[in-house]
């Protein structure tokens, strides 16, 4: 009989042993995605932006729209105006947000999501546009960017590079860039002028170098990059 007691009490164990967690056992740490970045759908890239409401005769308030991140808790949406380099940042809890800007005014935006539970925040792609002003017929170019070399990089060249960088218009009429190009962090000296999207300069060993790109269009109208900088070994 006390074998027979001994065999039971074996089997209720194991049985007891075998039986799933229990409810109270933690969350499934599975379930719990990072963020990922979201895809932009309003302001258009590379376009001009006629919706919005009228602030006053120099602003209008543009909502802007994305798709939602599955296990986002908020959004931070980046908008630099690329005129003067200015930046606003703004916290939203859905997939829009609404903010004021400048009219007649190109900017370029992008937006962050983020998560209570995760420490990742991407970044999602970014886009320009031109926010609309009043009786606007042709807008300028926008501030062409850097593509080679990098920004703040480091490059190894015997004695001479090709700059290359890429410039967009709403209009699509971009006519010539001008570069200007040099060893002072404010480049004055041009180095000429192309309708293609890169130019020789001639470098030497351990210098620093700086450069900026003026952009024209058929009827007249420039913007001027930020003045980029690399290093040559």
């Amino acid at each position: 009989m006390r074998i027979l007691k001994s065999t039971l009490f074996l089997l209720v164990l194991l049985v007891m042993t075998a039986c799933p967690g229990s409810k109270d056992d933690g969350p499934d740490v599975d379930s719990i995605g990072d963020p990922g970045s979201v895809t932009l759908i309003f302001p258009d890239n590379n376009s001009e932006c006629t919706e919005g409401s009228t602030v006053n005769d120099l602003q209008s308030a543009i909502t802007f729209q994305w798709q939602a991140s599955e296990n986002a808790d908020s959004y931070e949406v980046i908008v630099k105006n690329l005129e003067n380099g200015d930046t606003q940042k703004t916290e939203s809890n859905s997939n829009e947000s609404t903010i004021t800007l400048n009219s007649n005014t190109p900017y370029e935006w992008f937006v962050v999501t983020k998560s209570n539970d995760s420490e990742t925040a991407p970044e999602s792609a970014t886009w320009k546009f031109y926010n609309a002003g009043e009786g606007v017929v042709n807008y300028a170019p926008f501030p062409a960017e850097a593509l080679y070399p990098s920004r703040g990089g480091t490059i190894s060249v015997n004695t001479s590079i090709a700059l290359e960088w890429k410039g967009d218009d709403v209009d699509n009429d971009i006519v010539e860039f001008e570069v200007f190009f040099g060893t002072d962090a404010n480049p004055t000296v041009s180095i000429g002028s192309t309708t293609e999207n890169a130019i020789a300069a001639n470098v030497i060993s351990g210098q620093t170098y700086y450069w900026q790109v003026k952009t024209e269009d058929a009827i007249g109208n420039t913007s001027i990059s930020e003045i980029f900088n690399f290093k040559v070994e």
